[in-house]
């Protein structure tokens, strides 16, 4: 192996800086439980990998996705730790390194909750039959429902992407967008829908559920309000 390769596996083997306030301590106990495998410093320096990605995923995926390399690095064999290497590449965008981490990890445990984002790993990669496939798996059905209205999203996204609108439309309709909840996979099921039909040209009906989002969504997780405002300028009294 040439120096420049060493150096360039030592450094994911090192990660990032951890930072001083970070212990491992941060992860639930189900994941720290899944440590005790491995002998106790090396436990403890990959829960602090694992801890820091989970810090820093929302605002710095990347950094987060190189902690969780060092973490892989030294525990391959765990699929809490192939898990979290991609989930945090999938925030990153890194997306076929995420569906080969996420395969890894469902290899490993059996595990069918990663089969939304895998599904959409296969859409972002310009495979949408596969992410449509992956949406008809019988364990789906078993989802509880925030699950299951990702992965709505994710077929509904897909049918677009193949120009079934109508599909899409169907996908999104046999969902429960009509739910009192105001949970926000409720917010993110009622925006498709909308974003859906102003997609295919019927536009004061997305104007309509631009609005019903909107009504829902306290905290802002779409920007439905702005959508509407936009469409209700291009319509005509």
């Amino acid at each position: 192996m040439a120096p420049e390769e060493r150096t360039a596996a030592q450094q994911i083997y090192d990660g990032p800086p951890l930072p001083e306030d970070i212990t491992g301590k941060e992860l639930a106990a189900d994941v720290r439980a899944q440590l005790k495998s491995l002998p106790e410093k090396l436990a403890q320096r990959v829960a602090r990998h694992l801890a820091a990605a989970g810090a820093l995923i929302d605002d710095e995926p990347e950094i987060a996705y190189q902690h969780t390399l060092a973490a892989r690095s030294r525990a391959p064999r765990l699929a809490v730790v192939r898990e979290a290497a991609g989930e945090s590449a999938y925030a990153a965008g890194r997306y076929a390194e995420a569906l080969a981490e996420l395969r890894a990890a469902k290899r490993m445990n059996g595990a069918t909750a990663y089969l939304p984002i895998m599904a959409d790993c296969h859409r972002a990669l310009g495979n949408a039959k596969r992410a449509i496939e992956l949406a008809k798996s019988p364990s789906v059905a078993k989802f509880a429902a925030e699950a299951k209205a990702e992965m709505t999203i994710v077929e509904a996204g897909a049918r677009r992407d193949l120009g079934q609108l109508d599909a899409a439309l169907r996908t999104l309709e046999l969902s429960p967008i009509n739910s009192k909840s105001r949970e926000s996979w409720v917010v993110r099921l009622r925006y498709a829908y909308a974003d859906t039909l102003e997609a295919a040209g019927r536009e004061r009906d997305a104007l309509s559920w631009f609005h019903r989002t909107n009504a829902i969504d306290a905290d802002e997780v779409t920007d439905a309000a702005d959508r509407a405002e936009a469409l209700e300028k291009r319509l005509p009294d």
